[in-house]
């Protein structure tokens, strides 16, 4: 009898089984979760407020059957408003498309398949993408610092307008930056 591992649900094949049959197991673990896992992109279709993404023991060629395995979610709604999906409770990370216009929100669930959140969620907003990953109780957005952008020291002859009277609020422009490109700006006062 089989066994599944614990975060992919890989179909692990006790010893001495599937005689002649094991090689057609291991090759759909691997075309069907180990593959999708890393470059699969499968599209969710949310249709209620709360939706748990589905998830199988062991690989399937049906990608609708197993959403949660797959690297890469493309989510639409029909609920018209915004809306939130629960992956397993598992240590997994994700690429997501909300391809809606409204806010996405991923959660861990409790238990696979159900709609009660383990931990903290990530927000993704209409028409974002957003790579997140989970410990199996809380997601995070992947990358939480940036680097500051070097935009150089403006001059005061910058910061006037073509006429050289000084800018005022509203006006647009140019600022030199490192590497003797130009940055935009936009005078705020």
């Amino acid at each position: 009898m089989s066994t599944y591992s614990s975060n992919l649900r890989i179909e692990l094949i006790t010893t001495g089984t599937q005689a002649g049959t094991w090689g057609n197991t291991t090759n759909d673990n691997y075309q069907y979760i180990l593959e999708q896992a890393i470059a699969g992109n499968v599209s969710v279709s949310v249709t209620s407020a709360n939706q748990a993404l589905t998830y199988l023991n062991g690989p399937t060629s049906t990608a609708s059957a197993s959403e949660s395995v797959r690297a890469i979610l493309t989510l639409s709604t029909t609920t018209g408003a915004n809306f939130a999906i629960y992956a397993p409770p598992v240590s997994k990370q994700y690429t997501i498309y909300n391809t809606s216009a409204y806010t996405a929100t991923i959660y861990n669930s409790t238990a696979i398949g159900n709609t009660t959140a383990a931990g903290t969620g990530v927000a993704i907003p209409a028409g974002k993408i957003m790579t997140v990953w989970s410990n199996g109780t809380n997601f995070y957005e992947q990358s939480t610092r940036f680097n500051t952008p070097d935009l150089g020291t403006p001059s005061a002859a910058v910061l006037t307008n073509a006429t050289g009277l000084p800018l005022t609020s509203g006006v647009t422009g140019t600022l030199p930056v490192a590497n003797g490109g130009t940055g935009a700006y936009r005078d705020w006062e």
